[in-house]
């Protein structure tokens, strides 16, 4: 009897994918099914009683499972054992510019950045810094240098003369202490503001962006614009790093213009699957066995 494996999905994404209407779905389950397996399809909420082989949508999987996420924007996906981006492969991989076809990245960069943000081209430097928040701003996690409000007043103290315009996640609810906490905040500190959500726009007019690793870091490329991070994430190879105790990368960052496009061609077309590709079967067969998964080539 074939080996089973159940994709585990919340909807609306469990209903597309048993409609065969989702691409990447699609894609996945017809190599497993060419390499011997019977697919099925059940509620994220029931992993916990998988005693089988299980792929899951951005939740940590159950033992011997992978998880499956987009890899920012569709159609470009990854498959990991975890489901933290800074343990994906792709994070642990050395990253050197030489490598990349500098013309074919420069066309790769141009078509994704008019199709994702044609605001791009009107990219300026109003003079302020960007910090997109994400959550429980008062908690210092493991992968982070520091508590989200603490990466806020490094970088108060880091560059004094910049107008700071902290950014809370429109699909973020806040406890009453976080905001109280932001709020004390920006009355001690005149050059603070707070806003909620309008990442296009800051993006286009500031002059860089600190954030802990929010993908607004990642969006930031398309409008060339540098950033600093406070916690691990899987596109950190262009970034600068810092924490409360060091603060160097704010003297760097007005200097700092890597090659986002050739950046953004490896992270892409190299490192992730691409479902708009004709080898979307090869690269995920190989995403499968690097997760340890036994399928023929």
């Amino acid at each position: 009897m074939p080996q089973s494996v159940t994709l585990y999905l919340e909807d609306p994404l469990l209903r597309s994918a048993r409609a065969g209407a989702h691409n990447f779905i699609a894609h996945l389950v017809a190599v497993l099914e060419q390499a011997g397996y019977r697919v099925h399809f059940a509620a994220t909420e029931e992993v916990a009683s998988n005693d089988g082989l299980a792929l899951t949508h951005m939740i940590p999987p159950p033992p011997g499972g992978l998880t499956f996420r987009r890899v920012y924007h569709y159609p470009f996906w990854a498959i990991e054992p975890s489901a933290e981006r800074w343990a994906w492969d792709v994070a642990k991989e050395a990253y050197s510019p030489d490598l990349v076809p500098k013309t074919e990245a420069d066309k790769f960069y141009e078509r994704w950045q008019k199709r994702l943000f044609p605001t791009a081209e009107a990219s300026r430097q109003n003079g302020f810094v960007y910090v997109p928040l994400q959550g429980r701003l008062l908690e210092h996690r493991s992968f982070q240098s520091c508590a989200p409000i603490d990466m806020l007043r490094a970088t108060l103290n880091a560059d004094p003369h910049r107008p700071v315009v902290a950014a809370l996640h429109p699909k973020e609810r806040y406890s009453d202490a976080e905001m109280e906490a932001l709020t004390r905040l920006a009355h001690r500190s005149p050059m603070l503001t707070l806003r909620t959500g309008g990442m296009e726009d800051m993006l286009r007019d500031c002059d860089y962006i600190v954030t802990m690793n929010s993908a607004a870091a990642f969006n930031g490329m398309f409008f060339a614009k540098p950033s600093i991070l406070f916690a691990k994430i899987d596109f950190h190879h262009v970034a600068l790093h810092a924490s409360p105790e060091e603060l160097s990368a704010f003297r760097e960052v007005s200097d700092h213009l890597p090659d986002y496009a050739r950046y953004l061609w490896w992270f892409w077309q190299e490192r992730a699957i691409n479902a708009g590709r004709p080898d979307v079967h090869e690269k995920i067969r190989a995403a499968l066995h690097r997760g340890g998964w036994s399928l023929p080539t």
